[in-house]
């Protein structure tokens, strides 16, 4: 390849320098001569590099063809040798495989004894085996039979008398419902004789000064009401006889009245159509507008004075209050206007609750005034107590003074001569012995205020005896 170049470049520049020539000769002698030896130069040195590579290439080619033989003596070599490696695992693949059929042969004839032997003794075994088990089952059943027969025994008597409790309750209940249904037959009546009598406006004061009397008892204020047996006053229009008078504190009184009437609302709870139902509540609240007239009339605060001039009307329900207010809404101030003021059990109750605490404050002035008179009592039996102690002990005081004043004079005047007998040879059994003088005094009151009343204790009285000393 590298000489097919060479050559190429060699004719390439031969037919260059020929056509140089040719050009040459028309420009001139002389420019075509030096034109062909710069060119001829050129060539020649072109040669002898083409030359030193050829012969540079050559060298490689020789050197790349030994080693190109080389690896084609080794590849000869690997491949005899893997021809071999290959012809030997084809042999040893034989020899394993008749191995692994022989070996097969014999496991597979060796387990099948082995099966069979151990088939055998196990069978026998199994045999020996579930006749110890067959046997201790047997004898640990007849055990949990005889240990379940003991819990299951009492069970069913438990069970026994369950069922015969059973049988007692069925029948006391059936005993209970036939008296529930025989007491809400009774119930049935009583509520109709009910409804009937409430419909006669005695029994529906009755009914109306119970609930004000319940609504006292919650208030704690039965001490402080008279009901209408207690309090009754004859008027030239007839007698008032109020349902309640509540009395406050400082000898005050509010008159209460519980007659009001209810039917048309009963009327209005017990029907089922809603434009008779309406109807009926703005009767009911017609009937609570007239009764309020006719209560404003009697002017009851001028009968129990001191009262406020307003009475307060019980409605017993607060069912009855919210209907007739809800149908009249002006009711409460044409009540005020009347001097009537519509109460419900909560309104009364707090109402009669703020009596009770005036109430209340009203003993705990009591109380307190009594207390007061008390201490004063206290304190001047006290003042008394206190001058008698002061008497006894200036007393106290005295009874000292004297008595050290008697000591003084037995130790100065008598006993100074009664010893003169034992120098004149009267002897005695025993010797006079010697009296000590007394010297504690009374404790005085150390009271400031005792002090001041009093004065000190302490200071002896004082003596007009000259032997005292």
């Amino acid at each position: 390849m590298l000489v097919g170049v060479a050559l190429g470049l060699a004719v390439g520049g031969l037919a260059g320098w020929g056509l140089g020539r040719l050009g040459e000769r028309t420009a001139g002698p002389q420019a075509e001569a030096a034109a062909a030896r710069a060119r001829a130069d050129e060539i020649a040195k072109r040669i002898t590099q083409l030359d030193a590579a050829l012969e540079a290439r050559g060298h490689e080619l020789a050197e790349a063809r030994a080693h190109a033989g080389e690896q084609a003596e080794r590849l000869v070599r690997a491949t005899a040798e893997l021809d071999g490696e290959r012809r030997l695992g084809a042999d040893r693949i034989r020899l394993f495989e008749q191995a692994e059929h022989t070996l097969r042969e014999a496991f597979a004839s060796v387990s099948a004894d082995a099966l069979r032997a151990n088939n055998q003794s196990f069978l026998q075994l199994a045999k020996t085996s579930l006749s110890e088990f067959q046997k201790q089952a047997a004898v640990d059943l007849d055990h949990r039979q005889r240990s379940i027969d003991g819990l299951v025994k009492p069970l069913q008597e438990t069970l026994g008398q369950v069922n015969a409790k059973l049988q007692e309750v069925e029948t006391e209940r059936a005993r209970s419902q036939a008296q529930m249904r025989e007491q809400l037959q009774t119930l049935a009546t009583a509520t109709t004789h009910l409804e009937r009598a409430l419909q006669t406006p005695h029994v529906r004061g009755g009914w109306g000064e119970v609930q004000l009397r319940r609504v006292v008892e919650l208030a704690g204020m039965i001490d402080h009401c008279d009901f209408s047996e207690k309090t009754t006053v004859q008027t030239a229009d007839g007698k008032l006889v109020p349902d309640m008078v509540v009395k406050l504190p400082g000898g005050r009184n509010i008159v209460v009245d519980a007659k009001v009437p209810y039917v048309a609302y009963r009327e209005a709870a017990e029907t089922e159509k809603d434009d008779e139902r309406v109807a009926k509540l703005r009767e009911h609240a017609g009937q609570v507008r007239a009764h309020m007239v006719q209560l404003g009339s009697r002017g009851y605060w001028t009968q129990f004075q001191p009262a406020p001039e307003f009475v307060f009307m019980f409605l017993p329900g607060e069912g009855y209050f919210s209907a007739a207010l809800q149908h009249d809404p002006g009711l409460i101030e044409f009540g005020v206007g009347q001097r009537v003021i519509p109460a419900s059990p909560l309104t009364l109750i707090a109402l009669l609750r703020a009596v009770a605490y005036g109430w209340q404050q009203e003993r705990i002035a009591r109380n307190a005034e009594t207390v007061s008179t008390l201490g004063r009592e206290l304190y001047e039996r006290i003042y008394r107590l206190a001058g008698h102690l002061d008497e006894l002990g200036r007393g106290i005081t005295r009874t000292v003074d004297a008595y050290n004043k008697t000591v003084g004079t037995i130790e100065s005047r008598v006993l100074v001569t009664a010893r003169r007998f034992k120098e004149l040879g009267v002897s005695a059994t025993e010797p006079i012995p010697e009296t000590p003088l007394v010297e504690r005094r009374p404790r005085p009151l150390q009271a400031p205020e005792m002090a001041d009343l009093f004065g000190d204790l302490d200071a002896p009285p004082a003596s007009d005896d000259p032997d005292a000393d």
